[in-house]
């Protein structure tokens, strides 16, 4: 087994996971399951780590080319290289993937299984407003939606410029609180605590944070930042199981 299982309360007829880096084939920075082929690694190797996860799930994720924006497709949209950063179904069957190596991955669940989501939120994606464009779209009342903030990157080790902390504090004063001070003109960012606060801002009240640092944790989890930018992808995933 690859697949890791959320501490996280859902329905029965959803289904939620993340992978870690162990249980592929991949050799060097991006051993062992990198699931990304836009990393510099080997082709065969990842088409063989995307294969033993397919083999897991009820059908192969529907793989978003992420860019860091906003963008939210229903998986009855979705073709090949398609560009969003967030997808959604209520189709039983169809699995919402996210791929991550230090942003967040969150995903979503409806309280009655009508629907599940899943976000890729790293400090664009947060700054551009990911979280609350995907959420409105969403044809369900948020109010009924939990949520699940997966591993990403810890305040104690994402460092970012005051022009980063600018994007979200002039914005929102609130969010100075999700920044402390490092070195002159730079801050520790919380990109965790973001996520919460434009979670609660869009409503939802059940929110799970996996407390899972991508960079703490070498031997588990690929960390962008950790790695200087030589390094592989985890997934997180959600879908419905069929009747």
């Amino acid at each position: 087994m690859i697949l890791s299982q959320p501490e996280w309360s859902l329905p029965p007829r959803v289904r939620a996971a993340y992978t870690t880096r162990q249980g592929g084939i991949s050799q060097g920075p991006w051993a062992s399951l990198n699931l990304g082929f836009h990393c510099g690694d080997d082709s065969e190797a990842v088409a063989e780590n995307l294969r033993r996860l397919s083999d897991e799930l009820p059908a192969s994720p529907r793989w978003l080319r992420q860019v860091h924006g906003t963008g939210l497709i229903h998986l009855d949209d979705w073709q090949s290289d398609i560009e969003a950063d967030a997808a959604w179904t209520d189709r039983p069957g169809q699995v919402c993937a996210i791929l991550t190596a230090d942003c967040l991955p969150i995903l979503l669940a409806h309280s009655d299984g009508l629907l599940v989501a899943a976000i890729h939120a790293g400090w664009r994606g947060l700054a551009a407003g990911v979280i609350e464009h995907s959420i409105a779209q969403l044809p369900v009342d948020p109010r009924h939606l939990s949520a699940w903030i997966g591993p990403g990157i810890s305040q104690s080790a994402y460092e970012v410029s005051d022009a980063v902390m600018a994007e979200f504090v002039d914005r929102d004063p609130a969010l100075q609180a999700a920044f402390e001070g490092s070195r002159p003109g730079h801050f520790m960012a919380d990109l965790k605590a973001i996520a919460r606060h434009r979670l609660i801002a869009a409503e939802l009240t059940r929110i799970v944070d996996a407390k899972l640092c991508t960079a703490a944790e070498p031997d588990r989890f690929f960390s962008y930042r950790r790695d200087q930018g030589r390094t592989g992808r985890q997934a997180s995933l959600i879908w419905l199981e069929t009747a």
